[in-house]
């Protein structure tokens, strides 16, 4: 499995397997057979509800002799009702997983709520049925939070999850632990490549979460556009002998930013990780390049009452 080198020296595979969305039923079978295929990366976080199935899966894997805990890397995310409550929050996740530590611990959101309980992770509405945002919490409060579940040996890296260029250059003026990542939405639809620059200018890995821009799940949850029904991208992939996903993907890849694609199915779970045996032509990334058409497909502020990006 190919890796990328983190800026504390841990190394982290390039590809993983997103665990957002993936039905409790699933899970056990896709993270056994990921495993088996010879995925290590494995992307969870507390407010997808699934870390105690993850955690089942995993112990299975390891105590199967399937793989030993040290070729794993697994990551979580403390969700916004957590903020004030960072080290419990890990506390819980690790429990939940049955893991001594995380490989990667991140910021879900650049946006504290209010409290519902550790581990809870709800949004919790307002009277107005707006999403009720806690002003007391400040980021760089989380941030330090953050950075005692590395000095408790609870946490090996940590970083952030759909933070914006601004907040992210706040984090790292204030950061005594720079983060090793920071986790993004981003596809050929919406490249963000100002922020995929400044993020590896600074040390910070960038790492795209959608990386397919949602497929068909976001189109139906949030009426977003599809970047694989592209010409572009359909042209490429029979010219490549591949399927229209793994191009998408590859590109990603081609400016070093790692994938956690998420699926269920073995044909696609494989199919994924081949995108590790090819590359693609200079003239080819330019000409992907060129469909970005800055197109978020993921939309919380549909369940929120608020555009939180606005």
């Amino acid at each position: 499995m190919s890796t990328i080198t983190l800026n504390n020296g841990f190394e982290m595979p390039v590809i993983g397997l997103g665990l957002w969305r993936l039905e409790k039923d699933e899970l056990r079978s896709a993270i056994l057979n990921a495993i088996k295929l010879g995925y290590r990366h494995f992307d969870a976080a507390a407010h997808y509800k699934t870390e105690i199935d993850v955690g089942n899966a995993i112990a299975e894997a390891i105590q199967s002799g399937l793989v030993k805990r040290e070729e794993l890397f697994i990551t979580s995310k403390v969700w916004n009702s957590d903020h004030g409550h960072v080290v419990e929050a890990c506390k819980n996740s690790l429990k939940k997983l049955q893991l001594d530590y995380l490989d990667l611990y991140l910021v879900h959101y650049p946006l504290a709520t209010k409290h519902s309980g550790v581990g809870t992770t709800a949004s919790l509405l307002d009277e107005n049925k707006v999403l009720d945002i806690d002003v007391t919490v400040s980021l760089e409060t989380t941030w330090h939070d953050m950075e005692k579940t590395v000095d408790l040996g609870l946490v090996r890296s940590i970083g952030l999850s759909n933070y914006e260029l601004f907040l992210t250059r706040d984090c790292l003026s204030y950061a005594k632990i720079k983060p090793q990542v920071s986790q993004f939405e981003t596809h050929p639809y919406f490249q963000r490549e100002s922020l995929v620059r400044f993020c590896k200018k600074h040390g910070v890995v960038p790492m795209a979460h959608t990386p397919l821009g949602g497929a068909t799940a976001n189109v139906k949850a949030f009426g977003s556009i599809s970047p694989l029904e592209d010409p572009v991208l359909i042209g490429l992939a029979k010219k490549y002998k591949r399927s229209v996903a793994q191009i998408a993907l590859r590109w990603n890849l081609e400016r070093g930013t790692p994938v956690i694609p998420k699926s269920s199915k073995v044909e696609r779970l494989k199919e994924n990780l081949e995108i590790l045996n090819f590359k693609l032509e200079k003239e080819d990334i330019e000409l992907i390049n060129t469909i970005d058409k800055k197109f978020r497909t993921t939309l919380p502020s549909l369940s929120w009452g608020v555009d939180v990006y606005a």
